[in-house]
């Protein structure tokens, strides 16, 4: 496999030559989640991309450098036209790009590896993660890292994705593989290339996310504590994925908190590595220029470069978009390559399905860390369906808003692209109990943490009381149906597996047809009678509330909102 890389420049045998300047630059982007095609604000989308990153590269090469171009993996999942397509219009595109290679991203495992071996075939780089393991073989699944040559220089990159995948991902794409603790592999793979190939330049592609001075919570360890665990200096550059940040340093071991577009970016440094990640969905392409000089890297300059990003202003005139930068026109080629693949998806995806009379809030920011009305309306659907008498599903599960006014197909498999079942089981109240134990304390700012409809109780980070089910307390010998998605019953984000019981049933029913369906049979929708009103509560030490969910109007956003 690792002849693949043997597409790029044939390497040079010697070494580089004392005295001697050497420049190139890597451009990055991460976590393009199905975003080949502008947004309706016409925001990012690979034409634009296209045109910067040819912008870039003819500018490299009349002062002498030149550029690799990487991805910090997933490129699948997150826009219906690219879903339903398995993401070939996103793997052709980047072709199209020109990108060197990427990381596997733990939603490449969305799909069966099937679909993953079709996506390497239409891609023209290497899909590169050293430490996904095969059980039965015990060997490698995929390349582990890929040899360049850039202008005389050898740079070597690495890719690693998160030993979290296993838990986050579904379950059952993962009967015969095992992903192995990526510092680990890493300093196995350092130490092969030093010995073998003598790489000028070591870097790692990775999907593991960028957690401030270690701080990851109930997530896998990230870059940050991988480059503090290896020794120093021991990878030259990380560029990142999975936390979808825009890495941008407001002081030593803090990221900004509101990152403005255009804006001068610092990345991280950590242990004499940088550490580099471009937000998510292809807003930015990340440049990094470097100069080599007598074995030493240099960053000359980093920025972020916003692709054709907008902000909303109101005036006496009404509301309008504006752009935070200068326009970027989309490459033709492009454009004629992606339109049948856009169209073939609209024709399928834009018919009217219902209506809804204000926001349903599905924002990352908030569906990991309070009780939102977006989840509680897929709940209840879930509940319509099943006739249970609860539901609960990971908050990582809902991924996108839906607006007020006409719902579309499109924007219901936006909210839902994984494809996953509609399972039921039926357990005694006492059952129940130990189950809401578990999954009520998953931490927040995490996929896991729980979203519920018709529960109430307290969660004290150990335990849960005061637990009523549809406004009745709990009955440990009662029979309570539980409703909730097939990833979450067979252990995915840690939840307690529950489709090995004796009352469990898969009921087939795909989960964003089953949204959809509900939402046809009770439009117009009133946010209203979906709007968390404080069920469920936190305790820190059993005392004093640490967190209620509130409506959300009443929240404040943790992260910057994503322009759509």
């Amino acid at each position: 496999m690792l002849t693949v890389a043997l597409l790029s420049t044939p390497l040079m045998a010697q070494a580089w030559v004392k005295d001697r300047t050497y420049k190139f630059t890597v451009l990055h982007t991460n976590d393009h989640h199905g975003r080949f095609w502008p947004n309706e604000h016409d925001e990012y989308g690979l034409a634009a991309q296209k045109t910067m990153m040819d912008q870039i590269r003819y500018e490299l090469q009349a002062h002498g450098g030149t550029p690799l171009i990487l991805s910090g993996g997933d490129i699948n999942t997150g826009v219906p036209e690219s879903d339903l397509q398995d993401a070939e219009p996103d793997f052709r595109g980047m072709n199209l790009v020109g990108y060197d290679a990427m990381a596997i991203g733990n939603h490449e495992f969305d799909n069966p590896l099937t679909v993953l071996r079709q996506q390497q075939k239409w891609a023209k780089f290497p899909l590169l993660s050293a430490n996904i393991y095969q059980k039965s073989t015990g060997k490698r699944l995929f390349q582990p890292y890929a040899l360049f040559n850039r202008m005389g220089l050898k740079i070597a990159v690495i890719g690693l994705i998160t030993d979290d995948t296993a838990k986050i991902g579904n379950p059952e794409n993962f009967t015969d593989i095992l992903f192995h603790k990526p510092a680990t592999e890493a300093k196995a793979v350092v130490k092969e290339l030093r010995a073998k190939e003598k790489p000028d330049v070591i870097i790692a592609a990775t999907h593991m996310g960028h957690y401030d001075n270690v701080q990851h919570g109930s997530n896998a360890p990230g870059d940050v504590e991988m480059a503090r665990e290896l020794p120093a200096g021991y990878l030259d550059l990380i560029v990142g994925g999975h936390s979808q940040d825009p890495v941008c340093m407001a002081k030593e071991n803090v990221k900004q908190a509101d990152y403005v577009p255009g804006a001068p970016c610092t990345p991280d440094r950590q242990n004499g590595t940088w550490i580099v990640q471009a937000h998510e969905w292809g807003k930015y392409i990340g440049r990094a220029d470097f100069t080599f000089l007598n074995g030493k890297l240099t960053l000359e300059h980093y920025e972020l470069v916003p692709i054709n990003l907008k902000h909303k202003i109101t005036n006496a005139d009404g509301s309008s978009w504006v752009s935070y930068t200068p326009e970027i026109a989309k490459n033709s080629a492009m454009q004629k390559l992606l339109t049948p693949f856009q169209k073939k998806g609209e024709a399928q995806l834009g018919v009217k399905i219902g209506s809804v009379n204000g926001h349903l809030e599905g924002e990352r920011s908030k569906v990991r860390f309070v009780q939102t009305n977006m989840a509680r309306l897929i709940l209840e659907g879930q509940i319509d369906r099943t006739k249970a008498d609860f539901a609960v599903m990971s908050g990582g599960g809902v991924r996108d808003s839906i607006e007020e006014g006409s719902i579309t197909y499109k924007d219901v498999l936006k909210v839902q692209p994984f494809g996953n079942t509609l399972v039921y089981v039926d357990m005694k109240g006492s059952e129940v109990e130990k189950y809401l134990a578990v999954v009520a304390n998953k931490q927040v700012n995490s996929g896991a943490y729980a979203q519920f409809s018709r529960v109430s109780l307290v969660a004290d980070g150990t335990g849960v009381s005061a637990v009523k089910i549809n406004c009745q307390p709990l009955d440990a010998e009662k029979t309570y149906r539980i409703a909730t998605l097939s990833f979450n019953a067979t252990g995915g984000d840690g939840y307690p597996v529950i489709d090995n019981l004796p009352g469990y049933v898969n009921t087939g029913f795909v989960d964003a047809e089953v949204l959809k369906q509900y939402i046809e049979s009770h439009s117009p929708l009133d946010v209203a009678q979906y709007q968390p009103a404080g069920e469920i509560v936190y305790q820190k030490g059993g005392d004093k509330p640490a967190e209620s969910t509130k409506p959300v109007e009443d929240e404040k956003p943790l992260v910057p909102k994503k322009w759509r």
